[in-house]
This record gives C-alpha cells, sequence and structure tokens, in this order.
C-alpha cells in the first residue's frame, strides 16, 4: 500500500518501514520464547499482540532509514526499545493496580502479579542481549541510560503523584523519565547506529524527549476529556489512583483554601466520594487548567517538530513532523 494514500501518520510509518517492521516482530516472537517457562510467551504474547501502534521501535526505524542506515541492527534496536516498554507496562500495572491495558484485562489480573513482574525482568534481560549483539558500546550507554533513567521516573512518580507540593518543574521531571526518556532514546540510537555525527543524533535526541512530553501530557489530558472506548481507559481513572497529572498541578496553583482542601483529601489522603470527580472537574474547567494543558503539549509538539529543522529533507522526516502534529491533535 502507498504510505501517502493512509491519513494517519503513524499508519503510514507503518507502511513505509512495513518489511522492517515484519523482521521487528519475527524478532520479537523468537526473542520472548522460552523453553523452559511457557508462562513468559503467554503474558509477553498477550500484551506484545494487543494491537499497540509498534510506536517507539518505529521511531528507531525511521530515525535510522532517515539517517540512511542500510544493515541490520536498526531492527535489533528497535526490538530492544518494544521489549523496554512492554516490561515497564507489565511492572505499571501491577504498581498502578490496572484492570485494563489497551481495552483489554492487564496481565497482571489475567495471570497475577508474580507473573508480570518476572516476566517484565525477563524481557529487561532479553532487551539488554539484543542490545549487545549490535556491538556498539555508544547504543548500549543510551538504552541501558534510558533503561535507569525509565525506573527513577517511575520511583518519583510514585512520591511525587499524591503530594500536592509537586509543581510543574518535577511533573515534567516525572514525565522525561517515564515517557519521554524511551522516546528520545529510539530516535537517538538510530541516528547512533547510522553513525550520524553529534548535531544530527541531537536534534534526534531533542525530537523524542519533546515528542514523549506531548504524548504523556496529551495522555494524562484525555485522562479527564476522552472517551473511554478511543483510550481504552475509564475517565476519570487518573483521579480515580490519586495521580497529580498536569492539569490538577495547575488548578492546585491557582487553588484558595476551600480548594486546596478538596484535593488534600482526594488525592493525599485518598478519601473520595460520590461527585467528587465532577467537583474536580468543575475546579479544573474554573482554572483553565484543561486548555492551559492543552497549549502546553502543543509547545512541546512544536519544539519536536523544530528539532528536525536541521536534518536533510526525507520522506520519514516528514512523516515524523506529522506524527508531531498527530499525537496533539486528539485533544481537539
Amino acid at each position: 500500500m502507498d504510505a501517502s494514500t493512509i491519513a494517519k501518520p503513524h499508519d503510514r510509518l507503518a507502511a513505509d518501514l512495513a518489511d522492517d517492521l515484519e523482521g521487528v516482530n519475527a524478532l520479537i516472537r523468537d526473542r520472548m520464547a522460552s523453553e523452559h517457562a511457557p508462562r513468559i510467551p503467554e503474558v509477553t504474547r498477550h500484551l506484545v499482540e494487543a494491537g499497540g501502534k509498534r510506536l517507539r521501535p518505529m521511531l528507531t526505524l525511521a530515525s535510522a532509514r532517515l539517517c540512511g542506515y542500510d544493515g541490520p541492527y536498526h531492527v535489533h534496536l528497535a526490538a530492544t526499545v518494544e521489549f523496554i516498554h512492554t516490561a515497564t507496562l507489565l511492572h505499571d500495572d501491577v504498581v498502578d493496580e490496572s484492570a485494563q491495558r489497551r481495552g483489554r484485562p492487564t496481565a497482571n489480573l489475567l495471570w497475577d502479579n508474580k507473573s508480570s513482574v518476572l516476566v517484565g525482568d525477563y524481557l529487561f534481560a532479553r532487551s539488554f542481549q539484543l542490545m549487545t549483539e549490535t556491538g556498539n558500546m555508544s547504543v548500549l550507554r543510551i538504552l541501558s541510560d534510558a533503561a535507569a533513567t525509565i525506573a527513577e521516573g517511575e520511583v518519583l512518580q510514585m512520591t511525587a503523584a499524591q503530594d500536592l507540593a509537586t509543581d510543574e518543574a518535577i511533573y515534567l521531571q516525572v514525565v522525561r523519565g517515564k515517557t519521554a526518556a524511551l522516546f528520545s532514546a529510539a530516535m537517538e540510537v538510530g541516528g547512533v547506529i547510522a553513525g550520524k555525527d553529534a548535531a544530527a543524533t541531537q536534534a534526534l535526541f531533542d525530537y523524542g524527549d519533546a515528542l514523549g512530553i506531548a504524548f504523556q501530557i496529551v495522555d494524562d489530558l484525555l485522562d479527564y476529556q476522552g472517551q473511554s472506548a478511543a483510550t481504552g481507559k475509564n475517565v476519570g481513572d487518573d483521579f480515580r489512583e490519586r495521580k497529580l497529572t498536569l492539569p490538577v498541578i495547575k488548578a492546585v496553583a491557582k487553588a484558595g483554601a476551600e480548594e486546596r482542601a478538596f484535593w488534600s483529601r482526594t488525592i493525599e489522603k485518598g478519601r473520595q466520594e460520590d461527585g467528587d470527580l465532577d467537583h474536580a472537574l468543575s475546579l479544573l474547567h474554573k482554572h483553565g487548567a484543561l486548555e492551559a494543558t492543552k497549549q502546553d503539549a502543543i509547545a512541546w509538539a512544536h519544539k519536536a517538530k523544530a528539532s528536525l529543522g536541521t536534518l536533510p529533507g526525507h520522506d520519514l522526516r516528514d512523516m515524523l513532523i506529522d506524527l508531531a502534529d498527530y499525537v496533539v491533535e486528539r485533544i481537539n
């Protein structure tokens, strides 16, 4: 199928990278096998084949192709990125006690927490095996740094998410850890494996960083104004799980004593009652928090697009620029 006739940019990317993606999928199927523990492919298959967009591995493939790479190892790196992502999802669902992921029951619900944690550990180990097969120390450093940053971001979120003292700077630090670190690493390693110079790999990193931040801000916004069928989540899940995300941080910053007491009761202390979500939504609207959050997401998408301006013209570059626009179009 001609990629130019497909409407959504991530679908155009998938069509343009179809052969590479098939190689990634074959490698994932091969490496998630386990001779001694059949539970591993069972759990992994449930998540890997759940209809995810493969966005992160596509960033690696697109970045490498954009930079003129014609070797085999971009497929290894893309599979590495997907394994790291899948491992973090398995762990996140246990930490968050989630029951739904991409509109389906989570692995921890279908099996148990122990299986999710241990299979996640297995996928992390597999990701490091894949990294080393490239023989490139730079990509090993970038992806292992990203794995450490992701874990650090998750731990920071655990302490910051229910503390009204959490401000936008701390939120950004959490988002850079839990989401943007893998986006930026996925882009950067594509340039590194292609042998590009520091300026080009920095531009790729900057695109991934800004795209990842925009992506997470949009996700946090959709939790308060999205449709469950489209997001695979229930509206207000973050509120019920007492997560202090950007819309609430903005509302808390403008809250008077009475409103602050409401946020303290519902988020910090977790004493939620019927009608609290509706009241929370009314406060978000009152202080323009949802619109301000939307504008932040748009600004980060603009940063992502601008970072690619230094790279040579290429169909894949244009698709990545369109992808940044599409990420924020989800909130219109």
